[in-house]
């Protein structure tokens, strides 16, 4: 089993092995040290990443054989014996900040909320807790954050260690253990006991501060999404001149730019109502033409067109203006060029006897795409667009057909 220097110190950056197997793991070349500084995926935290004998490490697993560290390497190693290994500093306290965060939330949703957490998730971009209770309300969530920060501006040690199991249900834990043995426990002064195999700093005033950034309730949990330290002031940079980029090119005040957005929005909204009803008068107007110019089968006006480039809901509105006539039928079709989708619209009035949603069927098929729907109104379509006009003219032959044998 590899002796985890991490344990003891957390903070160690550069260290000495020796080298006990080089092997091959999922394809790549590996090494097994007697010792290391490495910390391997495990517990809700990703892998250390680094330099060993100065070739990438890439990967740090547990091997579940013997609980031996495998350090999976970009190349192999061009020596054995004793070698040096060196930790990626920044990304394994950024990995810390986040961890020792968690705990500091979690603790605090238990203490504020009596939310417990039945799920975290650390990644290289985000943290998530889950927490057992929902939904939460924003309060809910401002009151959690603002009691972890209390502790972070407190500057609280935090220590870790491994307590024998008799002394262990001593300890006010926050979640009972899974397992029996000797448990590592991660303290938070006065605040939090935790079993916990991570890497934490050595106080809470390192975090700097945690952000709770998304939150969303999953059934009856709540996921929280957070920040903690150089990541937190990385989204609080960029949102910062987000804000006053906008303030910029609109010319207020930042303070104000929450108001502009809320203004812009609404006349927006207007703009859109206004522009769908002057566009719908068009296409009622459209229809009453189309409709005048359309030829007769058997004593029903079927409207025959197709129409490049419109859009399936502007179909749909002038079939239903058709289908108003008694005694109407509406064969619509928008073609497009080829590799694009094309869409056709079928309708008729109650008082004929056919059933569009057939009709469309057959055409939209015939055309390489796929359709149905009512008696009255049907829609289809088919990625091959170039084929709409094809599909309007069998459609057509199949409705005039269908018109003459009952005498309309």
């Amino acid at each position: 089993m590899t002796h985890r220097l991490y344990y003891e110190e957390a903070y160690l950056r550069r260290f000495r092995a020796r080298v006990l197997e080089s092997r091959e793991w999922a394809g790549r070349p590996a090494a097994v040290l007697d010792r290391t500084a490495f910390y391997p995926t495990g517990g809700g935290q990703p892998h250390d990443t680094g330099r060993l004998a100065g070739v990438a490490v890439v990967d740090v697993v547990e091997r579940e054989a013997d609980g031996a560290v495998v350090h999976v390497l970009d190349g192999p190693l061009s020596l054995a014996g004793e070698v040096e290994g060196e930790v990626d500093w920044d990304r394994r306290f950024d990995l810390m900040q986040q961890h020792t965060g968690q705990h500091l939330l979690s603790a605090a949703f238990v203490e504020h909320l009596g939310a417990n957490t039945v799920g975290f998730h650390l990644s290289d971009e985000y943290a998530t807790i889950d927490l057992d209770r929902a939904p939460l309300s924003a309060e809910d969530l401002a009151g959690a954050e603002d009691l972890a920060n209390r502790v972070i501006f407190e500057n609280r040690p935090v220590e870790a260690h491994f307590v024998p199991d008799e002394e262990v249900a001593r300890l006010p834990l926050r979640k009972p253990l899974a397992h029996e043995g000797p448990v590592r426990i991660v303290h938070v002064e006065g605040f939090d006991y935790s079993a916990c195999g991570g890497t934490h700093v050595r106080a809470t005033g390192e975090l700097g501060l945690v952000k709770i950034v998304r939150s969303e309730r999953r059934g009856a949990e709540t996921r929280v999404e957070f920040l903690c330290g150089w990541r937190a002031l990385a989204d609080y940079g960029a949102k910062n001149q987000l804000l006053m980029d906008l303030a910029r090119e609109f010319t207020v005040g930042h303070w104000e730019v929450a108001e502009l957005v809320h203004r812009l929005a609404g006349e927006a909204q207007d703009l859109r109502r206004e522009l769908r009803a002057q566009r719908d008068a068009l296409l009622d107007a459209e229809a009453t033409a189309l409709w005048h110019e359309a030829g007769t089968v058997a004593g029903v006006r079927v409207v025959r067109a197709n129409l490049p480039g419109r859009a399936p809901d502007d179909l749909k509105h002038l079939a239903q203006r058709f289908i108003e006539h008694p005694r109407t039928v509406a064969l619509l079709a928008a073609g497009a060029e080829p590799g694009q989708n094309g869409y056709l619209c079928f309708a008729c009035s109650d008082d004929v006897e056919l059933h569009m949603g057939q009709v469309v069927r057959g055409a939209a098929e015939a055309a390489g795409g796929r359709g149905g729907g009512r008696p009255n109104l049907a829609q289809g379509g088919s990625p091959q667009g170039e084929r709409m006009a094809e599909a309007l003219e069998q459609a057509y032959a199949q409705v005039s057909d269908s018109l003459s044998a009952v005498g309309g």
